[in-house]
């Protein structure tokens, strides 16, 4: 599988933008790297890489050169992860993408209960915004995706979905925490920590902002939930989530927005269209396909 090695080269340096970064990322010399991207634009007669002063670009038939390579690169993984099968899946690697507000209760929660099973299987997780979580499906740097309110898109399937509710996240000892329900108004009357535009809740306060008559001075904008919610939790205001997000924390409580205008958020599961993933991601997919059955059911 020597060739294959040559294969990573490419995807390396294309991905780190310069041949000594590519190097340094695969424990490798420079000039070997170089020598085997030479050989290749040889062999195709023809430019894979641009070269500039601080750095390497993809030429157009770069562009096409590293699909390739990507896709011969996700079939290896395929190859492999079958001949696993044949053992019973006693190891593997799932790479996936994730919405920030899985990250501190859902997600760690989910895996456990996975591993406990399998605990042969690790994970590679990036904690990534919507768009960019659905470009590194279709950039071959993941193997799923589970984010709130993806973007359409194509190239992608989706697994699984389930819709989430918007809360207002607050203390546990807030007025507004034994509530079974609020409404938007009973909010805006303490500070309010709103999230910023890269996060897709954003867009869902903002349409049911729209028609509000009162709007909210925001005593913050950030694009952390996490500092959203300490500084609910510290200044007894309210930040927006959705109930997953607040999960497993004694310090909040996460009471609906009973709201007509409010539409439910989707937490949806994703993978390459047409892609067949390796045994240990597919296993994982077909586990949180469950969980996210049993949320959409309750």
């Amino acid at each position: 599988m020597q060739h294959l090695r040559y294969l990573d080269y490419v995807d390396a340096v294309a991905r780190c933008g310069s041949i000594r970064s590519a190097a340094e990322a695969l424990h490798v010399a420079a000039s070997a790297v170089n020598r085997r991207i030479k050989e290749l634009e040889r062999e195709l007669d023809t430019p894979i890489f641009e070269r500039l002063p601080s750095g390497v670009r993809l030429t157009a038939a770069g562009e096409l050169f590293v699909g390739y390579a990507r896709r011969r690169a996700a079939d290896l993984d395929h190859v492999r992860s079958e001949i696993e099968s044949l053992r019973g899946l006693r190891r593997g690697d799932v790479s996936m993408a994730v919405s920030q507000a899985l990250a501190p209760a859902f997600l760690p929660r989910t895996l456990v209960d996975f591993q406990a099973e399998h605990p042969g299987v690790s994970f590679a997780v990036k904690v990534l915004d919507r768009e960019r979580a659905v470009q590194a499906l279709l950039d071959f740097e993941v193997d799923l995706a589970l984010v709130f309110n993806p973007p359409p898109g194509r190239g992608v399937r989706i697994l699984a979905q389930a819709r989430q509710r918007t809360c207002a996240v607050v203390a546990a000892d807030h007025p507004l925490a034994g509530h079974a329900s609020v409404r938007l108004k009973d909010c805006l009357k303490y500070p309010v920590a709103l999230p910023d535009g890269s996060l897709s809740g954003r867009g869902v306060i903002d349409d049911l902002l729209e028609n509000a008559s009162e709007q909210p001075l925001a005593a913050l904008v950030c694009n952390s939930f996490e500092m959203m919610r300490s500084f609910a939790c510290q200044s007894g205001g309210v930040s927006f989530q959705i109930a997953l997000g607040a999960a497993g924390d004694p310090r909040l409580r996460a009471v609906p927005i009973e709201e007509r205008s409010l539409p439910a958020s989707r937490l949806v599961l994703m993978t390459l269209r047409d892609r067949v993933l390796p045994v240990a991601s597919a296993r994982f997919a077909e586990h949180l396909r469950g969980e996210l059955v049993a949320m959409h059911q309750a």
